[in-house]
């Protein structure tokens, strides 16, 4: 086999393994978002306040999902992966989520930028909610994050060959 040939069989397996973990990271993370959509929903109908904004769940899945990966590419939350799992999984979980809440600032300041209220105008726009809202954001995001980053971590431990069994293969009863 040539090395071209191999060197491109390569870069496809590394291409479908990246688009395979996205799409886990968004379905998951749709999942909670959806699940925290539907009990805003439901607490704001006990007050008669209709919310129809289900899609932000799916679009915030997209979005984290890739922020997600590129914080992997820049080896964010590494340093603790020697200690038992608890801390490499707690240190992630922290780390990402002020990296997610940096997004959102930035996002939300950019968005300022395009619509002309300028770099401090998109934030004082989002912060005009309250900054209840963005605490409660992180607080989803800390706790959507701690199993989150426990599967990968046992994943990285285990081997992902082996999650890939335990979960997804029939086992011989015993």
């Amino acid at each position: 086999m040539s090395s071209p040939v191999k060197k491109k069989r390569n870069w496809k397996k590394i291409l479908f393994e990246e688009l395979v973990e996205y799409w886990i990271n968004v379905a998951y993370l749709a999942l909670v978002f959806a699940a925290f959509t539907q009990y805003r929903r439901i607490v704001l109908a006990a007050h008669d306040i209709t919310y129809t904004n289900y899609w932000v769940a799916v679009i915030e899945a997209l979005i984290f999902a890739k922020v997600i990966m590129i914080g992997a590419v820049f080896r964010l939350g590494r340093g603790l992966e020697n200690k038992p799992l608890i801390y490499p999984t707690l240190h992630k979980t922290v780390v990402f989520t002020i990296f997610v809440a940096v997004f959102t600032l930035m996002e939300n300041a950019i968005k300022g930028l395009l619509t002309g209220k300028g770099f401090t105008g998109g934030l004082v726009d989002y912060f005009e909610q309250g900054p209840h809202e963005f605490l409660a954001g992180c607080m989803i995001i800390l706790v959507a994050f701690i199993p989150f980053f426990a599967f990968k971590e046992l994943g990285r431990v285990l081997g992902q060959d082996k999650m890939t069994n335990l979960f997804f293969r029939r086992r011989e009863a015993q």
